[in-house]
């Protein structure tokens, strides 16, 4: 049977072509898609297109395109093999994030990739990520998927999704994924890390599409004021806060701040504390600055990204009233996004 690969286009870079008249960068035509990627002929694949109407730019990425996307990969589950997603790179890291939680028991490859040139530039990075990314999700090992989960396919490397930050914004090396190493690379031939990768478990398909906005980002830095971080903690509604400190999970131990996060705690809000650092983990009993965070309610996001704590936490919290379960079911690994 023939290998069917759904390519969904969201909009981002990769999917732009040069006006030759104006200079203009417009969206790219798919139809016109083996004229200038001929190689796509050699894999014989069956390649099908979906492209958001109106087009974003991934700076105009929401919740509800996310829910777009899980429910165009969900109506189509059963007619393809894999999914390459064409997205902005700039919230690509989120998206991914999010589309890892969305889609739970997922067995098929779910490829999210983009470029830093245009598809059109004689330099563009974006022809090798659109091609690798196909072989990606088509790819197979005894009639498995070897993929079978949410990834960014950037400059050679393959990502686990949720494990991801953009950490530069003009080298096509765009990405980073600190705290798991790549599931694979890309060079004459295409090395996978199966060890690494998660393994199907061939149950149905179930999506989460009902999100939750009342969640928020608390980045610490030295001088922030009370009324920073009161503007925060006080907004409504909002359930659930992501903090983003410094280190292993350190905040300054000022009594005035200790007392606004366990005020905010004890009225039911939910303080979830991840690291600014691109690679480490939270550990609040390292050091007494963490160990105050603890103490007074913080939960750990271990070494998930704040793009994945995020994401997750808008999952429970769309799902659960109650903060005990939401709680309880943070602190466990749902996808590979954090370490066990």
């Amino acid at each position: 049977m023939e290998t069917s690969i759904l390519i969904i286009y969201t909009g981002g870079t990769i999917g732009m072509m040069k006006d030759q008249e104006t200079g203009v960068l417009k969206p790219f035509n798919f139809d016109h898609l083996y004229t200038y990627i001929p190689a796509l002929k050699n894999f014989n694949y069956q390649l099908d297109f979906v492209c958001f109407d109106p087009l974003i730019d991934s700076s105009n990425m929401a919740p509800e395109h996310w829910i777009r996307l899980t429910e165009i990969v969900h109506e189509n589950y059963e007619k393809y093999d894999g999914f390459v997603i064409l997205h902005g790179s700039d919230t690509m890291s989120f998206t991914a994030s999010a589309l890892s939680f969305m889609l739970e028991n997922l067995n098929k490859p779910v490829i999210i990739t983009g470029s830093q040139l245009p598809l059109g530039e004689l330099r563009t990075d974006g022809r090798e990520n659109f091609i690798t990314s196909v072989e990606i999700a088509a790819a197979k090992m005894d009639d498995t998927p070897i993929v079978p989960e949410v990834t960014i396919f950037f400059e050679n490397k393959l990502y686990r999704g949720n494990r991801t930050f953009k950490f530069n914004a003009e080298n096509f090396n765009a990405f980073v994924s600190g705290n798991y190493p790549v599931l694979a690379n890309a060079g004459i031939y295409l090395k996978y890390h199966h060890d690494l990768i998660l393994k199907p478990n061939f149950k149905k398909l179930k999506i989460h599409t009902k999100l939750s906005d009342e969640v928020a980002l608390l980045k610490l830095f030295p001088g922030m004021s009370r009324t920073y971080i009161h503007s925060i903690l006080s907004a409504q509604p909002l359930r659930a806060v992501v903090m983003e400190s410094f280190g292993s999970g350190n905040a300054t131990t000022a009594n005035w701040f200790l007392e606004k996060i366990e005020n905010a705690i004890n009225q039911g809000l939910i303080v979830v504390n991840t690291t600014q650092c691109l690679a480490g983990s939270v550990d609040m009993e390292k050091y007494e600055t963490g160990k105050k965070l603890s103490d007074i309610g913080v939960i750990s996001g271990k070494d998930m990204t704040s793009a994945a704590a995020l994401a997750k936490l808008m999952v429970l919290l769309g799902e659960y009233s109650d903060n005990e379960t939401v709680i309880k079911k943070f602190q466990k690994p749902w996808c590979g996004e954090m370490s066990v």
